[in-house]
């Protein structure tokens, strides 16, 4: 079944649009998970940047080439309008995302979650951060996990749905945990008890993925 699926750029395109929607609705619940362990921003910083995305999509749609493009740009925008940590780690995640579809205007499957992997590859090699440290990649890298498990063979909604279950949970882990990780680590064993709003973010933007690849498998 996966082998048959394709994403074009239009699917990009309405996900980071989709992106966009969410870091509204959320702004204040993140920015209410970031003023208990951080700077009280992070649902401020992510609405500003993917606002800027929005703002931007008609032209960068029709500006870029391929789908490599259309990602990267965003990803500039990320890091040109959002400030604190997450904009650079974000911003990576999109600039990378694309780097080994250049030239390409539809994915298979498979080269969607390279894509994915490649993202939070940049991630991590931006933020030095390990399971554990109370962030983002204590979402990521367990979903990375689970990428590299997949088999063709497998139904590729039922998969990304899997994908994003562990995520969750990954996000729902930080809660016991003690920061190594950016300003809340100051806080030492105040921060427990408290969900890292990176992971929180993270597996929620990704789940838009999700949600827009159950609207291919209506059509």
């Amino acid at each position: 079944m996966s082998e048959q699926l394709y994403l074009d750029k239009a699917f990009f395109k309405q996900s980071l649009l989709d992106m966009a929607k969410l870091t509204e609705e959320q702004r204040d619940y993140w920015t209410s998970l970031d003023s208990d362990i951080g700077d009280g921003d992070h649902g401020v910083n992510l609405s500003i940047g993917f606002r800027g995305i929005s703002a931007q999509m008609n032209d960068l749609y029709e500006e870029t080439e391929d789908i490599h493009s259309l990602l990267k740009k965003s990803g500039m925008i990320l890091l040109s309008k959002v400030g604190g940590a997450s904009g650079p780690l974000y911003g990576s995640f999109f600039m990378k995302m694309g780097e080994d579809v250049t030239g390409k205007n539809q994915v298979s499957y498979s080269e969607f979650l390279g894509m994915i992997k490649n993202g939070i590859a940049a991630v991590q090699h931006r933020g030095k951060a390990q399971v554990g440290d109370k962030t983002m990649i204590d979402a990521f890298l367990p979903g990375l996990e689970v990428l590299e498990t997949y088999q063709v063979e497998e139904d590729p909604y039922q998969f990304f749905e899997k994908f994003i279950e562990v995520m969750k949970k990954g996000a729902e882990s930080t809660i016991p945990l003690v920061a190594n990780k950016g300003r809340a680590m100051r806080l030492g064993e105040r921060a427990i008890g408290h969900k890292d709003p990176g992971s929180e973010s993270s597996w929620m933007l990704m789940d838009i993925f999700n949600k827009n690849l159950k609207v291919r498998s209506e059509i």
